[in-house]
């Protein structure tokens, strides 16, 4: 599903230099690889801060702490993302309040209006596979209810809604690090976007122990730092992030291509606008209950894949208070019972798509 070695073999020289250099400074938390990544992101997603911090994780809670999520509030967003989305609402004290999901995998802007009460403080769309929600009418409905809206950009580095770099159109953006996204650290790493001043300020005060100077303490903090080393690499790997998605663009065109029309296969669904898709995951839809078989059929024949993801929050144990059970979100639960998602990442070649595209069809014509 991920070559990181080979990702790490074309970058190799960087990357000893970058680590190096911090090494030979001998400062290793909040000093000028930090700062140098930061303004770096930020010019990248057209926003005018970006505030590095310990993970996609800490992203999410810090920046919903920072738009002023507090116990009682209600945060809208989905149930088919990873935990860490959720999780975070609930870090704040808030409720996450679940909308169901369009053929996009993202959010359906049509049911957000309705999960709206006195409550609801914040939308929270997820970019989820690297393709932008339709954030046109999302950040409308925000305008017209006083909302705020806080994008889990984790997935989307470097996607586009509207020639809009995701993170820049909400009141902040976050950004996962993790070592297999799009833009990956060797450990983990976060960032928050933003273009509101009081937002940034803010987040850089919750992410390290909420002082102003050493041993002055204004709010009660955090220790949510991005670390110098992973700036560094992460500052290497920047350069590279257009052209590698780019390059997993190619990389679905032809499975589209190979995949489309396939019976029982649906591939990725796309609005008829402007966004511009990262494939974080190239994510197909198995139908008639053919999945399981195939993801074993298609490791028997060397190709990985994997399920993004199999149960939806609302169904998790974690979230049984919620009260949701299984017919709540019929689009979410369909998707969690049919989705496969197969190696899509700038390291193939499209002899490696073509093979798996052919396996794909092999076995549906078994």
């Amino acid at each position: 599903m991920a070559d990181l070695k080979g990702q790490y073999d074309g970058i190799k020289s960087d990357i000893r230099e970058a680590i190096d250099r911090v090494l030979e400074k001998g400062i290793f938390i909040l000093g000028e690889e930090v700062q140098a990544f930061e303004k770096e992101f930020a010019e990248y997603c057209g926003v005018k801060f970006a505030v590095g911090v310990a993970s996609g994780t800490d992203a999410l809670q810090l920046a919903l702490r920072s738009c002023g999520i507090k116990p009682g509030d209600e945060v809208i967003t989905v149930a088919n993302t990873a935990f860490p989305t959720v999780a975070a609402i609930s870090y704040s004290g808030a409720k996450p309040v679940f909308v169901d999901v369009d053929e996009t995998y993202d959010i359906n802007v049509n049911g957000i209006e309705a999960k709206i009460t006195d409550r609801t403080k914040c939308i929270l769309p997820v970019h989820l596979y690297g393709y932008p929600a339709d954030m046109k009418p999302i950040m409308e409905i925000a305008d017209r209810h006083g909302l705020v809206v806080v994008e889990d950009a984790c997935q989307a580095h470097g996607a586009e809604y509207d020639s809009m770099k995701v993170g820049s159109i909400g009141n902040a953006g976050c950004f996962s690090f993790y070592p297999t996204k799009n833009l990956g650290a060797y450990g983990d790493g976060g960032m928050i976007t933003a273009n509101d001043e009081g937002i940034a300020g803010k987040l850089q005060l919750l992410r390290d122990y909420g002082q102003t100077q050493r041993y002055r303490h204004i709010i009660k903090g955090y220790n949510s730092r991005l670390d110098e080393i992973q700036a560094s690499i992460l500052r290497v790997k920047l350069k590279r992030l257009d052209e590698w998605n780019e390059q997993r663009r190619k990389n679905a065109s032809v499975y589209n291509k190979l995949l489309g029309g396939l019976e029982d296969i649906a591939t990725p669904a796309l609005r008829n606008d402007n966004s511009k898709h990262v494939y974080h995951q190239y994510v197909i839809r198995v139908g008639n209950g053919r999945r399981e078989s195939l993801r074993a059929w298609l490791r028997d024949n060397g190709v990985a894949t994997d399920i993004h993801y199999p149960i939806p929050l609302h169904l998790q144990e974690a979230y049984a208070d919620l009260g949701l059970g299984k017919g709540a979100l019929p689009i979410t639960e369909r998707n969690a019972s049919e989705i496969l998602s197969i190696p899509v990442h700038q390291g193939l070649h499209e002899a490696d798509i073509r093979m798996i595209a052919d396996s794909i069809a092999s076995f549906l014509a078994d």
